[in-house]
């Protein structure tokens, strides 16, 4: 049936930190992310550097980790930007607007460098954005979190681009308590096919993972009106798994890159995500009538709940 749902460190953790330690390019975050109170960290692997940050002061709960859109990529239509950073980091503004104890922020390879790594070669943030080696280094840092935080289990949130690296990094593990995303890139094809660019045929594409990750619980936040990710893009990946528990969002008053900050603390709380950390994965879904408004969301927010009966 169709439906849709401070840091404390021990001497234990001075390897862990020594392995984190800042590479000799990184790491350029914003002051506000230390005035936040997070611990900035840099990640190497494989010839990525990945900048990180992280405050974590509740062992007993999973880690939330956010993990960015694509940045700069592009200078224009047909030039890529020498440097990916983003201009406005949007999944940074998400971490410093949630007050969970546990939070991260992955950045992607490349950005926030003070220098040129060796490994930052354009085609990362381009045609290779979600290829298997940059999927792979981020997997790496999510252990490297999660071993210095000492969190039990992992919640991925992911902005635009970043969801389809939360996407592929869900299906490769075991530890993900649920899957978040917002205007998020789940099909890079269906994506490519709209902005009538070139497919990416050395990236992984999310929506060929949506069958391994149907008994994940997800949410997905979607702009009514998003030019860049269109909202139809989530009903179609939840439709593609197809999702024992998941719910898409719709946000009106949003866009692509902007109105998400403010309304972040009021969508987790509305969604019910917020809480999740307290049931076991495969918690049960509440039912919701398709299209119709929907109790505890505010006015211009409306929400879908695919849910399907196990067999």
């Amino acid at each position: 049936m169709a439906g849709m749902r401070t840091l404390v460190l021990t001497a234990a953790l001075l390897t862990a930190l020594a392995g984190c330690a800042v590479a000799p390019h990184a790491t350029g975050l914003p002051q506000a992310v230390r005035a936040a109170g997070m611990q900035v960290l840099a990640h190497r692997h494989e010839g990525f550097e990945l900048a990180m940050a992280l405050r974590a002061s509740a062992p007993d709960l999973p880690l939330r980790v956010y993990v960015e859109g694509d940045g700069r990529a592009w200078l224009d239509r047909y030039t890529p930007s020498p440097d990916p950073t983003p201009v406005k980091a949007v999944a940074l503004q998400l971490a410093l607007a949630d007050d969970y104890p546990n939070v991260a922020y992955l950045a992607r390879p490349c950005q926030y460098l003070r220098e040129r790594s060796p490994g930052c070669e354009v085609g990362y943030w381009t045609a290779r954005r979600f290829s298997p080696e940059v999927i792979a280094a981020m997997e790496d840092a999510l252990d490297r979190l999660l071993q210095v935080s000492q969190a039990h289990g992992l919640q991925l949130v992911g902005y635009s681009g970043g969801a389809a690296i939360a996407v592929a990094l869900a299906a490769r593990r075991s530890d993900i308590r649920w899957l978040a995303t917002v205007a998020g890139n789940l099909d890079t094809e269906a994506v490519n096919r709209f902005h009538r660019v070139d497919p990416m045929p050395a990236s992984v594409n999310p929506a060929s993972l949506a069958p391994r990750l149907s008994s994940l619980p997800q949410v997905h936040f979607s702009a009514v009106g998003d030019r860049i990710i269109p909202a139809a893009t989530a009903r179609a990946f939840i439709e593609a798994g197809p999702m024992q528990c998941a719910t898409q969002v719709e946000v009106r008053g949003a866009t692509h890159g902007e109105g998400w900050t403010e309304r972040w603390p009021g969508l987790l709380a509305a969604s019910g995500i917020a809480h999740w950390e307290k049931f076991p994965i495969d918690f049960p879904c509440k039912t919701l009538t398709i299209g119709a408004p929907t109790e505890g969301l505010s006015s211009g927010i409306r929400a879908h709940d695919f849910r399907r009966d196990l067999p």
